[in-house]
């Protein structure tokens, strides 16, 4: 599974970060700093809630095969 953002999206609320700081790296100003991030299999679970809490919809996962979950 993959962590793919469109930084053009984010707003900066953090809210990814709040739940899997580890996996949604932000920047200086609180904007998402990752483009794509490959997500351990034992943090599936957070990066999916990470994700879901983002208002702006500046977050998607990919399976590794191409696929959305």
């Amino acid at each position: 599974m993959r962590i793919i953002a469109d930084a053009g999206k984010c707003c900066g609320h953090a809210r990814c970060a709040a739940v899997a700081e580890t996996l949604f790296l932000l920047d200086d100003s609180g904007y998402i700093a990752i483009k794509e991030v490959q997500v351990p299999p034992d943090m599936e679970a957070l990066a999916r809630r990470g994700v879901r809490a983002c208002p702006e919809r500046a977050l998607t996962l990919a399976e590794d095969d191409g696929k959305q979950p």
